[in-house]
């Protein structure tokens, strides 16, 4: 199965970036999407409309206290139905890591809870691939994920695409992420001289 899983995988920046055709067939994926509020759920629903029916079925995470995040997911959804009637998804809540001006002394208590909040959750679902570019709640799940794969239960590929709006900086999430994500994408060439490992691509959303 991982040997089926490995070409498609591998080719997960190509079909972000490069706008993968539509009616090429390819083995299904699962996609698991950390949604932020504001930007992050805007810019990441953009990519999303790039990608073809084969990365099926989508799971959406986002902060229990995020109030914008589902009502976009589900207009993106049904807009998508559209062109795909056959697409599936689910929501999930979780307990967001850190709020703004929340101190580091209790967002790491925060954090480590959204981490064994994420853990079953994660298992259950089971992504073959993980789509995030910056929220805080996807520290938590992609830490999760990481755990699943070190146990040896299931392997996920993280692609962590970072905000267009960081410019010269990393966001704290990917600052973190950078160091274990299997493929890490800036959008400004300042970002790609400054860490090394990451893939500069151009504007993507």
């Amino acid at each position: 199965l991982l040997l089926l899983l490995l070409p498609p995988l591998l080719l997960v920046p190509l079909a972000l970036l490069a706008r993968r055709r539509r009616g090429r067939r390819t083995p299904p994926l699962s996609l698991l999407v950390v949604a932020g509020s504001g930007g992050h759920t805007t810019e990441i629903l953009r990519l999303l409309s790039c990608l073809s029916e084969s990365y099926s079925p989508r799971h959406y995470i986002f902060a229990d206290s995020d109030k914008m995040s589902e009502a976009k997911i589900r207009s993106f959804e049904q807009k998508r139905a559209e062109t795909f009637p056959n697409a599936k998804f689910t929501l999930h809540r979780i307990p967001r890591s850190r709020e703004v001006r929340q101190s580091w002394t209790s967002s790491v208590v925060t954090t480590l809870y959204s981490i064994l909040y994420s853990l079953p959750l994660t298992n259950k679902l089971k992504p073959d691939l993980i789509l995030c570019n910056g929220p805080g709640t996807c520290v938590p799940v992609c830490i999760s994920a990481l755990l699943l794969g070190l146990l040896g239960i299931k392997r996920s590929i993280i692609v962590y695409v970072e905000s267009i709006c960081r410019v010269e900086t990393l966001s704290l999430s990917g600052k973190i992420l950078y160091y274990f994500s299997d493929y890490f994408i800036v959008q400004w060439p300042d970002l790609k001289v400054k860490y090394p490992k990451s893939v500069y691509l151009g504007r993507i959303v």
